[in-house]
């Protein structure tokens, strides 16, 4: 049964919530395409009598709710965009909000905003719910726009969508980003002309966001190109701040690197505050530089060294393609800069210290 917008089930353990029902869902109970449960439920096309009495019984098994897709299609226009973003904690992704919400009132929208807290599963859940509010269109950041069953759905039924960030090798799914592998490789590049012959990697879990993985990829390409051996990569989750135990392993013995690129501002700043944490001193000891261009980072001391790329213009940019309309094989690429900042220096003449005999509990 459906109570206040939630699917309940019954089973031997008793009553519990359930996650609510995708067209995805019914298409695997019905045996059938998605694009037929979509033709079935929005009564467009040609379905055997059979085939629909499939997919109107799974619907009606999973509660599935019809307008989730049928009335954002075919409704009269309600002047709405749905964002998805992984977090609105993090200030890239915020800014990227404000720069939707300021193109969208100029054009007289509205606009609905969702995030996943980086968790991959919930990015259905989040999509379904910004579709029952009959959203026109979506300017969306996924954590997978290869394979992503998400965007899968959306071609399907064809609602309008723009990829914020990421960066599909996928044709055909529109997208505003910034070069994920030129950037990287310009911040490799630059540790490399101050002398560190040892650079490191704080990487946010490759599953959970493929801007992650194409930031390794351009460090490694750079890596290469200068002929270093790739430092330690340390994959950490985006909400773990709290980074001196993963960093402590690492950062012993005489191959230990001078230079640590992290691949988002914040895993940046939280790999200063565990190197402090450590007993080490940022540049003297090891130099760090972040990738986004959060403001916050010119106010730390030191202050960080990152990739900037354009949050704001990269929300405005894409809401203004999502409006356009001329969405198959859309990209753009927008300009990134390097800022300096004192977290990145040359590379230490003498060896870095060793570590403090410090525990940390595991996290």
């Amino acid at each position: 049964m459906v109570r206040d917008g939630m699917r309940f089930t019954e089973g031997p353990a008793g009553r519990g919530v359930d996650r609510v029902a995708t067209i995805r869902d019914v298409a695997a109970r019905a045996g059938v395409s998605i694009a037929t449960v979509s033709r079935v439920l929005n009564g467009s096309g040609n379905a055997t009598p059979e085939t629909t009495e499939k997919v109107r019984i799974a619907a009606s098994d999973l509660a599935f709710r019809p307008s989730t897709i049928g009335r954002s299609l075919k409704a009269a226009r309600t002047r709405t965009v749905g964002v998805l973003v992984p977090s609105l904690t993090n200030p890239v992704f915020a800014e990227s909000v404000a720069g939707i919400q300021e193109a969208a009132a100029e054009a007289g929208y509205s606009v609905l905003i969702a995030s996943t807290d980086y968790d991959p599963g919930r990015e259905s859940r989040a999509i379904e719910g910004l579709l029952s509010n009959r959203v026109e269109g979506l300017v969306l950041t996924v954590a997978d726009a290869d394979r992503s069953g998400s965007l899968d759905t959306l071609d399907e039924v064809r609602l309008p969508y723009v990829l914020a960030y990421n960066q599909p090798e996928r044709a055909g799914r529109a997208h505003v980003s910034v070069d994920n592998v030129a950037a990287s490789r310009a911040v490799v590049e630059r540790m490399a002309a101050l002398g560190h012959r040892r650079i490191g990697m704080v990487a946010g879990r490759f599953r959970h966001s493929d801007r992650s993985r194409r930031r390794h990829a351009g460090w490694q390409a750079a890596l290469a190109d200068a002929g270093l051996p790739p430092g330690p990569v340390m994959e950490v989750d985006f909400n773990d701040l709290r980074l001196a135990h993963r960093l402590a392993p690492h950062l012993e013995g005489p191959e230990r690197p001078t230079a640590l690129f992290a691949s988002n501002d914040l895993l940046a700043l939280a790999t200063i505050r565990a190197l402090r944490d450590l007993g080490l001193s940022v540049p003297e000891d090891l130099s760090v530089c972040g990738f986004d261009g959060i403001e916050v980072g010119r106010l730390m001391s030191p202050s960080l060294a990152t990739l900037v790329q354009p949050a704001r213009a990269m929300g405005a940019t894409a809401f203004e393609c999502l409006r356009s309309g001329d969405l198959p094989g859309r990209a753009v690429m927008l300009p990134f800069t390097l800022r300096p900042g004192e977290s990145l220096g040359p590379a230490p003449s003498e060896p870095t210290k060793a570590l403090p005999d410090r525990r940390f509990p595991p996290s």
